[in-house]
């Protein structure tokens, strides 16, 4: 990813050679005052709860979203070029804020790594992000398994609400992979230790909780939507929520801090918003409400991104966030790189440094899948190449060839190896689109008031080019359920592998002529959408058999090494 011949340096090495600013310089830079920062050390901070809720009355900037081709293990790199994109509009003199997700202690710790960006494009301080940052997931894991335990606290104390042991649906959470949990037992040990149930874990990304604070827009709607979260269901099939346990007032208190936006820096010391953190593939895969529209009032541009694929963390920002938060994108980027799309035309990882165009080519249908689905939203789409060292001039050609032939716009992007400075060309394209372009032409792909079931088929049919949706008994039990409810008007949110267009991890590129397999519905009532659980996807995954865990330490100067 760089046009050296030389071994690059690390993401850490390069973040640590890093000249950081005091976080107070950085705000000032979007006219936020002082007594607007609650610092946390000299290089992160978060913003006033006062002070965010004021800028409401100011216009909106334009929105840009970053999004990717389906993931391979050969690397996308959308957060790196969401900052890059960022540095590079604020190098060309536009006031750009940047807005993204927490990484999560699974993938830190697993086999994805980080979530700060790399090269010359990252966000900073790397370690401290990566790792505990201001302590926001463990407030949301902590206001989860509140619930959690006052749920088993009413079971012990007689059940009043006449809650059916056998369809208590809130799981607890961690966060971190840890396969071992996903099934379990609670309430071992005699009459004292509680009602024996089954239960399980989920990864914090996951929860209801990190998801209703990612989309509420203030704290306010907090509050209610925790009071709005179905923990289960009695005997006569109606729902029992957290307002009935008399929790939601505690766990607001836990979340309070939590709530309010991050502040830090890039290396290039341009400001940027982390804050909230799903994954795309099994929860909805955007950064809070709260930072998005924190951003468009304080900036001309907001560079964002969306979890995954355009088929998974796009969709979901354009068919869920954007609708509830009134938000209206204006452009969308879409990243690939000339390694991924080599894969999707069946080239073996170990075999990517070896030049083919051809496989490039046959890769390419996965690229333009995902441009001809984002435009059924109203977006001017452009692709934006992240560069590698072994790409060749061939391979670069075949991608911009395939991109003339869709009429869509694609530029060469080397943040990676140049920062700002690399990615200029992209960012003067996205500047001028935005200053020519009227008022966004954005709309979701479906109707609210569809019926669930039909809102599940188009998406299957629109976006990811399925025959049809197969559904298990469990799940169509649980529709029956929600419509009898009577909460059939949500947006649906579709967990499912992140390596496909399928529910099936092995078809790469473009497929057709594949059925979505629904396993299971999730009502998350509280976050406002129904979740479809398809193929085999866990909600807690796994670590790999040598996790990134093992490469982890502090060395003899009290610095963190192996984090990446």
């Amino acid at each position: 990813m760089t046009d050296s011949t030389a071994t690059p340096p690390s993401d850490l090495h390069i973040a640590r050679a890093a000249t950081l600013r005091p976080i107070g310089e950085v705000a000032a830079r979007l006219d936020i005052p002082a007594e607007a920062l609650l610092p946390h050390g000299h290089h992160i901070a978060k913003l006033d709860a006062g002070f965010v809720d004021a800028l409401e009355d100011r216009p909106d900037g334009r929105l840009v979203l970053v999004t990717a081709i389906t993931p391979t293990p050969a690397g996308e790199g959308k957060t790196t070029t969401t900052i890059g994109l960022g540095d590079g509009l604020n190098r060309i003199g536009r006031k750009a804020v940047i807005c993204l997700r927490e990484p999560s202690l699974g993938p830190c710790f697993g086999m994805k790594g980080g979530a700060t960006g790399g090269g010359h494009a990252q966000v900073v301080p790397m370690e401290r992000i990566n790792l505990h940052f201001t302590g926001d997931f463990h407030a949301i894991t902590a206001a989860h398994n509140l619930l959690a335990a006052m749920l088993d606290n009413h079971l012990h104390w007689g059940n009043a609400l006449g809650i059916d042991t056998r369809r208590v649906t809130w799981k607890r959470v961690m966060d971190m992979n840890d396969r071992a949990l996903r099934r379990t037992v609670v309430g071992l040990g005699g009459a004292s230790d509680g009602v024996p149930r089954e239960d399980g874990f989920d990864i914090t990304v996951a929860s209801e909780v990190m998801a209703i604070l990612c989309l509420a827009r203030d704290f306010a709607e907090l509050s209610e939507r925790l009071g709005e979260i179905v923990v289960g269901w009695r005997r006569d099939r109606s729902p029992v929520r957290a307002r009935e346990l008399d929790a939601h007032g505690a766990m607001t208190a836990l979340l309070q801090d939590a709530f309010l936006p991050n502040m830090v820096q890039t290396l290039e010391n341009n400001p940027v918003l982390v804050h909230g953190g799903p994954f795309a593939n099994i929860a909805h895969g955007c950064n809070t409400v709260r930072a998005t529209r924190a951003g468009l009032k304080l900036g001309d541009i907001v560079v964002t991104e969306a979890g995954f694929g355009a088929d998974l963390g796009a969709e979901k920002f354009l068919d869920i966030k954007c609708p509830r938060a009134g938000l209206k994108p204006d452009l969308a980027v879409v990243v690939a790189t000339v390694r991924a799309l080599k894969m999707h035309g069946g080239v073996a990882k170990a075999e990517l440094g070896r030049p083919d165009p051809e496989a490039v080519r046959r890769g390419l249908p996965n690229l333009t899948r995902h441009v001809e689905n984002l435009r059924k939203f109203g977006l001017p789409v452009v692709v934006a190449i992240n560069h590698f060292i072994a790409d060749t001039p061939d391979e670069v050609a075949a991608v911009r060839e395939a991109c003339t032939a869709a009429g869509t716009d694609v530029f060469l992007c080397r943040h990676w190896a140049e920062g700002g400075a690399g990615i200029e060309d992209l960012a003067r394209h996205v500047a001028a689109t935005l200053d020519a372009a009227g008022p966004s032409g954005f709309r979701p792909l479906y109707d609210l008031a569809l019926p669930v079931e039909d809102k599940i088929a188009t998406v299957a049919r629109e976006i990811y080019r399925a025959d049809g949706v197969d559904y298990s008994p469990a799940a169509r039990q649980m529709l029956k359920r929600i419509g009898e409810a009577g909460i059939g008007d949500l947006p649906v949110c579709i967990a499912k592998t992140q390596y496909s267009f399928s529910s099936d991890a092995s078809l790469l590129g473009a497929p057709t002529g594949h059925r979505l397999t629904v396993r299971e519905i999730r009502l998350s009532a509280g976050a406002g959408f129904v979740v479809a659980v398809c193929g085999d996807l866990m909600t807690m995954p796994g670590l790999p058999r040598r996790p990134a865990a093992e490469r982890i330490y502090v060395n003899a100067d009290g610095e963190i090494e192996g984090l990446y």
